[in-house]
This record gives C-alpha cells, structure tokens and sequence, in this order.
C-alpha cells in the first residue's frame, strides 16, 4: 500500500487491460467528518447522506468535464430531500431534509426513501451545458437507484457497491463497457467475440466478487487491496490516485445576489423588524449577516455597491 492509500478522502480509476471494464473507487474520511460538522442528521440520514457522497465522486470521476455534478434524491419518504455535489475536481457538499418525527420508525432504505425520483444533473462551466437524467427511487437500495440510472441513460451495465458510517464513507463501481475496436482481417470477428465474451466474464465474476464485500471491508480497505480481491488474478491497472475535500461554495457575493433578488421592499421590511437579516447556508449552516449597513450598500448606486461589509460573517 503507499503512502497516500493510508489515508482517506480519495479516488481512483481502474480498468482491466485489454478488457471492456472500468471503474472507480473512493473513501472518504475528513472530508465527511467536515462536510457534516454544524449538521444534527440522524443515524439513518447519516449514513444514506454518506451514501449519496460517495455516490456523487464515483459519477463525477466517470466523465470528463469542467463543472459540477448533482445527485438528488427526492421522495415522499422520511428523507423528503437529499442532495449531493461533486465538482470536476473532487470538491463535495450535501444536505438532506427530513422528517425528524418519522425517523424512529424507519428501519430500511424503502422506509427513507418512499416513492420518488432520482436526478442526476451536470452542469458543464465550459459550454453553459446542462445534462439531467431521471430515474424512480428503486425501494431496495440508492446503489440499485444508480445502477438504473446507467442501464436507462448510457446503456451500460454497472454495478455499485456503498457504504458508510459515522468515521467514513466509500463506494465502488464497475462498468462493462462496449466493445471497442477490432482486428483486421478473417479473424476479427472471432478474436471479437471472444474478447467480448472475456469482457463479460470479467465483469460478471467481479460484481459477484464485490457482493462479497461486507461494509466494514470496504470502509476500511484500501484500492490495492480491493481491487486484487475483485479482480484476483488479472492485469488490472490502477491510475493515480486523486484528492477529495469538503468545499461549500457559499460566499458573499452569492448571499448578495438573493437577497437582490428578492428586492428592496422586502429585505428593508426585514431589516425594520429584526434589524439585520441572516442567511444560513443550508449545506455548511454558515450565516450571513447582512445589517441596515449593509442592505444600503447593497441596493445603493453601482459604485456604491460593496457586498458586505465587517458585518457579514
């Protein structure tokens, strides 16, 4: 193992050599500790939140893009929201919103989730781009819900693996992708058909291997480790490995433009009864303060608007 696969909050890629399957792997440790810290989530909510992490860098690590991927999860179960953000370069948050009188009795993901839908969004900077793909909540499992989602928007078989606890989160996905490329001559189409059948093979063995795999393993195990369980016996090659680390991206200037947005009237009528107004981030619970000072600046002249002032905190 080296000396960055000691520690958590990571992810890599692997794939099988001459074979049509790939995948991912990610741990977090820090990161999750830090993305939930101001957060009072019960244990059941804490773990699925964990979850969909994990869920959202396996997803992100699959494309090749500048942005921002979104999973949502939105039902009329004990867990009426959850989202998870995962940037192209490996920064996280999430949030969920619950039912706290519900929660006791909720004992399985059916129960968490109820009926609903799964959306995966990108957002790519480059090309103002956005890409959403929706799928039901599958009642066994948030993996089952995602291994829906590739069979239903890209056609690739995949099968996700996730865990989570109060220390970490991790997860893996395996994907059999399609046939590439071919050799020439009267040959082909065998040489083909039996590296499509490998492929399938490979893959197929895998997922029953990574079934095998209780939570504790995978929290704890490192991608070497693992992946030599899975894929005993075959040319897997592991790329390196990438940093993952807890980011809200609230700032000043965003709390100021929604408090523009809601106009002058209406912030001035907040500021008269409560004489500052605040707003909370609903992903790191950071307040914004925004006082009489400020809100003048705010909706004053164009030279005159400074967003915040020592106020804003």
């Amino acid at each position: 193992m080296s000396a960055l696969e000691k520690h958590f909050d990571l992810v890599r890629r692997f794939t099988v050599e001459h074979q049509a399957v790939r995948g991912q792997w990610v741990r977090l440790g820090p990161a999750w500790l830090e993305l939930r810290e101001h957060a009072d989530y019960p244990l059941a909510v804490r773990q699925l939140l964990g979850e969909a992490v994990s869920a959202a860098v396996l997803l992100a690590s699959t494309l090749k893009f500048e942005g921002e991927l979104t999973v949502q999860m939105q039902g009329d179960g004990v867990i009426r929201l959850l989202v998870a953000q995962c940037t192209h370069d490996f920064q996280v948050r999430a949030v969920a919103r619950f039912d706290r009188e519900r929660i006791e009795a909720a004992t399985d993901f059916a129960a968490l989730a109820g009926k609903g839908q799964i959306v995966v969004t990108i957002e790519a900077e480059r090309f103002a781009s956005r890409y959403q793909g929706i799928v039901p909540i599958d009642s066994r499992s948030l993996a089952a819900s995602l291994e829906h989602y590739f069979e239903s928007s890209e056609q690739l078989p995949t099968r996700v693996v996730l865990a989570a606890d109060d220390a970490g989160t991790a997860g893996v996905l395996i994907q059999r992708l399609p046939q590439q490329g071919g050799i020439v001559g009267a040959d082909s189409s065998a040489a083909s058909a039996v590296r499509e059948a490998e492929s399938w093979t490979t893959y197929e063995q895998a997922c029953e291997s990574l079934q095998g795999i209780a939570s504790d393993e995978l929290l704890a195990r490192s991608a070497t480790d693992l992946m030599q369980r899975v894929f005993s016996g075959l040319d897997l090659r592991l790329f390196d490995a990438q940093p993952v680390r807890f980011r809200c991206r609230c700032s000043v200037d965003r709390v100021s433009g929604m408090l523009r947005s809601l106009g002058a009237a209406e912030v001035d009528s907040i500021i008269a009864e409560q004489g500052a107004v605040t707003v909370t981030c609903e992903f790191c619970h950071k307040p914004w303060r925004f006082d009489s000072v400020d809100v003048a600046r705010l909706f004053g002249s164009p030279g005159e608007q400074i967003p915040g002032s020592s106020s804003v905190n």
